[in-house]
């Protein structure tokens, strides 16, 4: 049934010399004719642009997978670009449980991964990592608001939105008014730069993530439309990707704004590469821990003296990652978002009194 979607694409047809059999050409699925058993495929690559994808496949192919087990297919191209072609697709890997990977040289796309997801789920928690709020104001058309049309869409479909590694000289001040009175979370670059680890719940708490390679360094990452001296490392870049593969609420992830024509020595390609390796490397390390139920999490339960508030966190014995509770009942609408994603450094906060930042949003968000 996929065929109606895709280009088949073999590593044959983008490499010139043979692979190892270590090597991820060697060791993943191409979707063909010949081979159309998604049966036990677990993440499948889609390319939107031949010319832009298979840049990034000639690099990737070449790379180690050291993933045993793990079952990856990469379904080729899909045949047409506009965001309608692509949705019905997204949405058939969804139900098929297997994660898409989406790369694409418009972050428009990202689009494509909302609306499937959102006729999967009534309400979404997106992540985008950019280094300026796609976002104008209301009608806007604009390209690089590529968020205006998920933000404002009819059906309100976005219950939270986490921004990651925005830069305040490329953002009106409009755009953060708009994030904050809609409570959604947003870590500007400096900060996520400087404490990594913090983001990590924001990434945690997402279904559907887009990566926009223009939130790198221009000297690390200059293939792509507007690229800006600013912006975070590739070993950053890569550890977010982590982040996101071991997520296990992660559904959908979107790398998006790579632009063969601009590469200079294939750098960015490579880029690209390594960073939807390392987000392979953490889904291959997922735990399986995503709290559906409170079993085998260890329950810490906090305490304000001086205020009505007792909020309980949990914590995974599986991968030490911690969630917190939002206080009072959560209606069936939003049983999926009564646990918040958090660190230890929130809890920390909370034995001091204070009230994290990451739980008065969720409160907000749940009382809109």
């Amino acid at each position: 049934m996929l065929e109606s979607w895709l280009l088949p694409v073999q590593p044959g047809d983008i490499l010139n010399t043979p692979l190892a059999d270590y090597q991820l050409g060697k060791r993943i699925s191409s979707y063909s004719a010949n081979n159309t058993n998604l049966r036990h495929t677990q993440i499948a690559l889609v390319g939107v642009g031949a010319i832009d994808a298979n840049a990034v496949r000639q690099e990737l192919y070449q790379m180690a997978f050291p993933f045993e087990g793990l079952h990856v297919t990469d379904l080729g191209n899909v045949r047409r670009k506009n965001v309608d072609f692509i949705i019905p697709l997204i949405k058939e890997l969804h139900d098929s449980r297997i994660l898409p990977i989406l790369i694409s040289p418009d972050p428009h796309h990202l689009r494509a991964q909302y609306k499937a997801f959102l006729s999967w789920k009534e309400l979404i928690s997106l992540a985008v990592i950019d280094e300026s709020i796609p976002l104008g104001e209301a009608g806007s058309k604009r390209k690089a608001h590529y968020l205006q049309d998920i933000l404002y869409d009819k059906d309100g479909g976005v219950f939270h939105l986490g921004l990651v590694g925005c830069q305040t000289h490329f953002s009106p001040p409009e755009a953060f008014e708009a994030l904050e009175q809609r409570h959604y979370d947003c870590v500007r670059l400096g900060k996520a730069r400087t404490e990594l680890q913090e983001v990590e719940p924001i990434i945690r708490d997402a279904d559907v993530m887009g990566f926009h390679l223009q939130a790198l360094k221009q000297v690390e990452a200059p293939g792509v439309t507007s690229p800006t001296p600013s912006g975070f490392t590739v070993e950053e870049a890569c550890q977010l990707c982590r982040y996101a593969g071991m997520s296990d609420k992660l559904k959908s992830f979107g790398l998006f704004g790579f632009r063969e024509s601009r590469d200079l020595r294939k750098q960015t390609a490579q880029v690209a590469a390594q960073m939807i390796w390392y987000f392979i490397e953490g889904f291959h390390h997922r735990k399986n821990d995503y709290p559906v139920s409170t079993d085998g999490l260890v329950e810490y339960i906090v305490d304000f003296k001086h205020q009505e508030y007792t909020i309980v966190f949990w914590k995974s014995q599986k991968s030490g990652r911690w969630w917190m509770q939002v206080p009072g009942k959560a209606g069936k609408k939003y049983q999926r978002h009564h646990l918040v994603p958090c660190s230890y450094n929130d809890y920390r906060l909370a034995c001091q009194e204070e009230l994290p930042d990451r739980l008065l949003n969720a409160m907000r968000r749940l009382q809109r």
